[in-house]
């Protein structure tokens, strides 16, 4: 049995697919008891969430069609962190591009991995308030299909409970944000 401090050995790396958003390798590796195999990897430079809470207190949501899905899903807006891009830009960026506001208030919720098990995106969450309509809002990506969704902390759980189509990095985000909004509540 290896030590949680022992890692493994890394013995060589292939590069299957570079495309605009990941890559694709696959990596052998030696474990610390002596095992040897191969793990496939997509390669992701990270995305950025907002939760968008509006002053009334409905959450911001977008549904668009997701391809790998082949259906449309429920999610908060996001989108790809760019090279040399800080998280947080991304997401003013995103909520601006994807909803038509603006947020005056943000905090960071948190980071975590998608699915570590095949992947190394992370996810950097933030919750936006104080939101403003925008006046001009950005054209958005010509490859998204985007409607919004409003819904009451209370619609969106039960969505969430009854096996609703949404993206399991929105239900984290969700309940960070409502761990997040109690704790502002509560003073």
């Amino acid at each position: 049995m290896s030590t949680s401090s022992e890692q493994p050995q890394h013995l060589s790396q292939k590069m299957f697919y570079q495309g605009r958003k990941f890559a694709f390798d696959v990596s052998r590796l030696r474990l610390p008891n002596g095992a040897e195999g191969e793990w496939e990897c997509v390669r992701h430079p990270g995305g950025a969430l907002a939760v968008p809470v509006t002053p009334d207190g409905k959450f911001v949501l977008v549904r668009q069609y997701r391809f790998a899905a082949e259906q449309r899903l429920l999610e908060f807006p996001a989108g790809t962190v760019e090279p040399n891009e800080d998280p947080f830009t991304t997401v003013e960026r995103e909520i601006q591009e994807e909803t038509g506001f603006r947020a005056h208030r943000w905090q960071n919720l948190g980071q975590f991995y998608l699915a570590p098990g095949y992947s190394d995106e992370i996810i950097y969450a933030y919750l936006a308030l104080d939101l403003e309509p925008l006046e001009h809002p950005p054209a958005q990506d010509e490859d998204e299909d985007i409607e919004l969704v409003l819904m009451t902390a209370q619609e969106l759980e039960q969505a969430i409970f009854q096996g609703a189509p949404i993206d399991a990095k929105s239900i984290c985000s969700f309940m960070l944000a409502q761990k997040a909004l109690q704790q502002s509540a509560d003073g």
